[in-house]
């Protein structure tokens, strides 16, 4: 039979279906020409997949990646040096036909075993990858899995470098028992030691990681990003849906559900991923103009000239301080810093979207910025919870910070919140706790800090994001125990009263620099709005060179003293 009396094809879009049949009606393919979508059904042509990045033309379903396929997508050409190749765990349950399958797959995926680990190169930065495949008994971890995991761990801390693991697994190899259960301690162990180092692990999650690779080396990321609509948990849902009894909801285990609940900090189409890895990298890299930067931004640009405050009375900063179309937290980091990389979640309940973070450059050093977000539009107001965080939020940015100290970057937070959340679910998860905790770990956070109020910062809630080395205030922000109306209806019993409480609390940026409590205060045009951000930019922008000049440059242990004799005094 002629091949075009095989093959009918319909082009659709970027893809290829092809309907073949013989006489009697049954398919009649060369073998491996098509590609079955498992979600669509759809029969798509082999190299059209290959091309499209592993994913469904027609559907967008991602297919699972072979392990040396992966390595080509991420690493730059011929930079992939393959370690420990040949590593085997024998079969130390003597394990009936265990041995002769793992022999059998040897010979059938041509990887020694379900991890394939090594040094390469991503956008010219060096990094130790490991790379689990799922055609290798579903990727479970035994022995010789968690052994090439540690080791190449272990390499990468003796040659100070960062680890990428790409995570695919079904979990625990039943096959080894304890043995296998071990694993999970010895590759949490050689994590730790690297990040004791001060090094950076980045976690990504395809389909499916669950079991015991969940519960060790996958969720351990300094960073971790998934793949959309990958199965991520620890027990699987077949198993829970049998233990409760009970159907599991949509997307239950889903990457969207891990980002919503606050356990992953990104998702990441696969065309994107190798520039996103490669962005994260450069961010975590040493970088060899450090000196230039400090000799740029460390020459004295003076004192600037500013006119004194303007006649305004305390209530008037107050509305000002609460207008809607006053900057919030995102057009700052937007107008000041580049390369911004949000990262998401608390790793224990949500993603608390009032407080917004991540890592960005500022004149190219890499800073972990912060802040409190109200949102522009109604929409976004309610999104945001109108800027009023939830524990989650609170726990995110200590995360943030404690990773800004492991890598000591220096952290920038902005500070613009009507108070923390009040809310029954917000008690359940301990908001006092979280609030506690943040300023704790703040008086002994081991890197420079500065927290900036842009509008308002109203009590405890403000206070768990400006417990720092400096705090600056805008010029029409206020700074204070609670709201004015919350302060006249306890001690007056009347919030209309609300007026004349702002006028005796000294929450001004002129009352809080005469009473030292802050240590700037920068100044605004009149009719602050994001059209004119560029003028408060500039200065801020101004400032925060000197101040990170000056901080960066400080012994840690003298940091943390001069933070506490800050507060001591007050």
């Amino acid at each position: 039979m002629k091949l075009s009396n095989m093959f009918k094809k319909t082009e659709r879009k970027n893809y290829i279906t092809i309907h073949t049949s013989d006489k009697k009606g049954k398919p009649e393919v060369p073998e491996g020409l098509l590609k079955k979508c498992n979600a669509c059904k759809a029969a798509i042509v082999t190299e059209d997949v290959k091309n499209n990045y592993y994913i469904c033309p027609k559907c967008h379903n991602y297919f699972r990646v072979h392990a040396r396929r992966r390595v080509e997508m991420i690493a730059d050409e011929g930079t992939f040096e393959e370690w420990d190749h040949g590593l085997n765990a024998g079969n130390p349950l003597s394990f009936p036909g265990y041995e002769e399958k793992v022999k059998a797959l040897q010979e059938k995926t041509n990887l020694d075993e379900a991890v394939m680990t090594g040094k390469a190169q991503i956008n010219g930065n060096e990094v130790v990858l490991g790379i689990c495949d799922g055609r290798f008994m579903m990727a479970s971890m035994g022995w010789a899995v968690g052994e090439k995991i540690a080791r190449a761990v272990e390499r990468a801390t003796e040659e100070k470098l960062p680890v990428i693991i790409f995570a695919c697994s079904g979990g625990a190899r039943m096959q080894e028992g304890i043995v296998s259960l071990m694993q999970m301690a010895k590759t949490s162990a050689a994590l730790k030691k690297h990040s004791d180092a001060g090094l950076l692990y980045i976690s990504v999650l395809t389909n499916p990681t669950t079991g015991g690779v969940t519960a060790s080396f996958a969720m351990l990321g300094d960073v971790i990003l998934a793949e959309p609509n990958a199965l991520i948990g620890f027990a699987g849902p077949r198993v829970i849906e049998q233990t409760i009894g009970q159907k599991l909801p949509e997307g239950f285990q889903k990457s969207e559900f891990l980002l919503e609940h606050g356990f992953i900090d990104r998702i990441v189409e696969r065309e994107e991923m190798k520039e996103v890895l490669a962005s994260i990298l450069s961010m975590h890299k040493i970088e060899e103009n450090g000196e230039d930067w400090r000799q740029e931004c460390c020459q004295n640009e003076g004192e600037e000239k500013r006119a004194p405050y303007k006649g305004l009375t305390s209530w008037e900063r107050v509305q000002i301080s609460r207008r809607k179309d006053r900057p919030v937290g995102s057009d700052y980091i937007h107008t000041l810093f580049t390369d911004f990389i949000e990262l998401h979640g608390d790793r224990y309940f949500k993603d608390d979207k009032a407080i917004i973070g991540g890592i960005a450059r500022f004149h190219g050093m890499p800073v972990t910025v912060i802040a409190q977000e109200r949102g522009t539009t109604t929409k976004e107001n309610i999104l945001r919870n109108f800027g009023m965080p939830s524990p989650d939020g609170y726990r995110k940015a200590m995360r943030l910070m404690k990773q800004a100290e492991k890598f000591h970057r220096p952290v920038i937070c902005f500070v613009d919140t009507p108070g923390a959340f009040c809310g029954i679910e917000a008690e359940e998860r301990g908001q006092g706790e979280a609030i506690a905790r943040n300023i704790y770990e703040m008086s002994g956070l081991k890197t420079p800090v500065v927290s900036i109020v842009i509008g308002e910062g109203e009590s405890g809630g403000a206070l768990a994001i400006a417990t720092a080395d400096e705090v600056w205030m805008l010029e029409n922000s206020i700074y204070s125990i609670l709201s004015p109306e919350g302060f006249a209806s306890i001690l007056w019993k009347d919030s209309k009263r609300a007026k004349e409480a702002a006028g005796v609390m000294k929450l001004t940026a002129n009352h809080l620099k005469s009473m030292e409590i802050v240590e700037q205060v920068i100044p605004e045009p009149d009719n602050f709005t994001s059209a004119n951000l560029e003028e408060v930019a500039d200065r801020l922008d101004r400032s925060l060179k000197k101040f990170i000049c000056e901080y960066m440059e400080m012994d840690a242990d003298a940091l943390v003293e001069k933070r506490y004799r800050r507060f001591r005094r007050m």
